[in-house]
């Protein structure tokens, strides 16, 4: 069974990885809010967990203050100028490579996010200067950090494919060797970038010296992407989407991204009347629910510009009530493959006024494109595989176009004053991990048991590419039984596995100002806080 989940008694913050979840706290120790202390965190956990992030990428923020007004912060990039589908097609490419500048064609949109919420912490009384919100990030770069088990875990096919890509071997495989746990890791040409950051603001990255020496060094590669390109470039702040509920109010991110699709599972979940966690009714409601879910997805989500349909049409009383009406509970429905794999931190913070913060960054697979620039050790995404070369489909490559994203960080809104962040990494099954820690908890499950309970996702069979419905292998026999009387074509995987996501919760309950904090044991993390 998982331990009590830390309690805290003024103000908390959940990472995957120990270093980031230290820097927030410390941030919060010297007078930082929680918009201060998620900054110095994404700072950090950019040099520290840098298969699974990074500041060549991309964020989403969730924003929630004492008020309980929730505040949206897209921060991610469009195609680049010369990000057309003829450049690639006249290349030879079908699709958009999945590794090498040609899939890193998008703008990194993070560091502007750190930008705006800088702006927002000073609105809430912040008073920390980015460069005290970055040393920790410096000093772990120029010192070296200590290689861990997550990032030791990236499989060798992996490793072999992104050794053949510019700067990759030189920056992360020094020794000529994968990255093995308890490794040192030198980053002393990002620490040089983030030192300039510090000393000359954010915006340097896009619009000064920075901007230059990166975009120098994308042009010399022959990416798509131009320093016009950065300099253009600013995140926005977004309305989220909300759903109502019985007692909660849930809010996600709008498209680009699938928080839509959170939404609409809880949504149905909610119609389906699932009560017990963890049992029949439970699991294969929520697994009948993300099909549905992720049909609308791969059907309706692409940049906001070229969507036809409303996606709050999809969240009203009357469509939900007709997709749970089509739900059997007793059998199985067919469903499209899934399987796009999204390498992704997901981070908490609470701080003592009840500001709360959700928070996702992210350069979408492990060590995103591969590419580092050699001028500044920045390991640029590979987002732009969420492009189809096909001109006829919504998500078709153009420059200044979004692509779709799998990043969907949420908050939850009690109506007895309960404020709950919550997110996890796992692309394509983002959604569906959200709702299974979600209705646990809701249905009374406790907030550590919630995160660390056995998941399910829908993936794709390595074999066959068909779907297949994936199961962590601590879940009771007589369930899994059930489960194919039903009709899953189930496959079992390993307990605790990185594919079953790394997702965290935090939890603060007004009547005494005390916060629940936990982060997921499948990764190198956990709670801290005062």
């Amino acid at each position: 069974m998982p331990m009590e989940p830390p309690v805290f008694g003024h103000a908390a913050v959940a990472t995957p990885h120990h270093p980031a979840s230290e820097t927030g706290q410390r941030i919060l120790i010297q007078g930082g809010n929680a918009i201060e202390a998620m900054i110095a965190m994404a700072a950090t956990i950019a040099v520290t967990y840098p298969h699974m992030n990074g500041m060549g990428g991309d964020g989403f923020w969730l924003v929630a203050d004492k008020s309980r007004r929730v505040r949206a912060i897209q921060a991610c990039g469009p195609a680049g100028s010369r990000a057309t589908i003829s450049a690639l097609r006249d290349l030879g490419y079908d699709e958009v490579p999945s590794r090498g500048v040609l899939s890193s064609l998008t703008v990194p949109g993070a560091i502007a996010g750190w930008q705006i919420a800088a702006e927002m912490a000073r609105a809430f009384g912040g008073r920390l200067p980015v460069a005290l919100l970055l040393e920790d990030a410096i000093r772990h770069a120029r010192d070296g950090i200590t290689v861990s088990a997550s990032q030791a875990r990236v499989e060798a096919a992996e490793i072999d494919e992104l050794k053949a890509v510019s700067g990759f071997a030189a920056h992360f495989m020094p020794s000529g060797e994968a990255p093995k746990a308890g490794d040192r890791l030198l980053q002393p040409a990002l620490a040089g970038l983030l030192e300039q950051l510090a000393h000359a603001g954010l915006d340097d990255f896009y619009r000064g010296d920075a901007a230059r020496e990166i975009a120098a060094d994308l042009d010399r590669a022959g990416a798509l992407v131009t320093r016009e390109d950065f300099r253009r470039y600013e995140a926005r702040l977004r309305e989220p989407l909300s759903l109502a509920l019985p007692g909660v109010t849930l809010s996600s991110l709008p498209p680009p991204t699938q928080g839509l699709s959170t939404l609409i599972i809880l949504g149905l979940a909610e119609r389906l009347g699932l009560k017990r966690a963890g049992g029949f009714e439970h699991l294969h409601g929520l697994i009948e629910a993300a099909k549905r879910a992720s049909a609308i997805a791969d059907r309706e989500i692409a940049d906001p510009a070229s969507m036809s349909a409303d996606p709050g049409a999809f969240l009203t009383p009357a469509f939900l009530e007709r997709e749970a009406a089509a739900i059997s509970m007793a059998r199985a429905a067919p469903s499209s493959p899934q399987g796009a794999k999204g390498d992704t931190v997901w981070m908490g913070a609470i701080d003592k006024e009840g500001l709360a913060v959700s928070y996702i960054q992210s350069i979408y697979w492990d060590y995103g494109s591969g590419l580092v620039l050699p001028k500044t050790g920045l390991l640029m995404q590979n987002r732009g595989l969420a492009f189809s070369l096909d001109a006829r489909s919504p998500r078709a490559l153009a420059p200044g176009r979004l692509p779709f994203h799998t990043l969907a960080p949420a908050m939850a809104l009690f109506a007895d004053g309960r404020v709950m962040p919550f997110g996890t990494m796992g692309g394509d099954a983002q959604p569906q991990i959200l709702a299974q820690l979600f209705s646990r908890y809701r249905l009374g499950e406790d907030l550590a048991t919630a995160v660390d309970a056995p998941r399910f996702v829908l993936a794709r069979d390595g074999k066959t590419r068909k779907s297949v419905l994936q199961l962590e292998d601590r879940f009771d026999e007589s369930l899994l039984n059930a489960l194919d009387r039903a009709g899953h074509p189930i496959d079992i995987g390993q307990p605790y596995a990185d594919s079953f996501g790394h997702a965290g919760a935090l939890v603060r309950h007004i009547r005494d100002g005390r916060i629940e904090a936990v982060h997921d044991p499948r990764a190198d993390g956990g709670a801290l806080g005062l």
